[in-house]
């Protein structure tokens, strides 16, 4: 039986909560065809998100690593496609550190693609009626960090490794001029997609590109 270690931010920027790990919180120990879940909680930190992530791979020894975080503006459920070797961070983070176009490894190379069926996600979710649509950029705060930091550590390995970012809940989209989705919907949103992860081992070939 294969694991599916995903991971979730904790709350940053002065917020109560974060939906990336209250949604995984109700993952934790959830069955999969041909798999379970396992999960971590990830501080929102410069350098201590990687580490706390590559100790739950230590731990769990997963096949697949999901990690997750909120992304204020989306409406969907968003696969990311790539994390670049750059921090820029237009906020502290919760270790107070802000970093501006310093790189996250001096000698790691410039991006760092997906390895997870991105796609086939998408799809997965789209046929449950979720909105999801492929994402090519992570950011440059905490989010694209750790998913650089973890596709580097994980770059010799045949562990898959992906980020997801996810909205905002509607408590946290309350005077309504941001999108959200229901806790209930995202958790749902990750399950397939780690279910999507072990059913297709190479990802499926279609369109997903932006012009501009």
């Amino acid at each position: 039986m294969k694991k599916v270690l995903i991971t979730g931010f904790e709350p940053f920027g002065g917020a109560a909560i974060n939906p990336a790990l209250e949604a995984v919180k109700k993952l934790d120990g959830v069955k999969l065809d041909g798999g379970e879940i396992v999960i971590c909680d990830v501080p929102v930190t410069r350098y201590e998100a990687i580490d706390a992530v590559i100790a739950a791979i230590e731990t769990h020894k997963p096949d697949y690593v999901i990690t997750v975080g909120q992304a204020g503006g989306r409406f969907a459920i968003t696969p990311e496609r790539v994390a670049i070797n750059m921090d820029d961070f237009r906020i502290p983070d919760n270790g107070g550190n802000q970093p501006i176009d310093e790189p996250i490894y001096e000698d790691g190379p410039d991006a760092y693609f997906s390895t997870l069926p991105i796609k086939a996600i998408t799809a997965a979710l789209k046929a449950k009626g979720i909105p999801c649509q492929v994402s090519n950029t992570a950011g440059t705060f905490v989010c694209n960090h750790l998913a650089y930091g973890v596709q580097h550590y994980l770059r010799d390995t045949n562990i898959g490794h992906g980020f997801i970012h996810i909205p905002l809940l509607p408590e946290q989209a309350a005077t309504g001029d941001q999108a959200s989705m229901a806790l209930d919907v995202i958790a749902e949103g990750l399950r397939l997609a780690a279910q999507a992860t072990l059913d297709n081992q190479t990802d499926i070939a279609v369109g997903a590109g932006k012009i501009c």
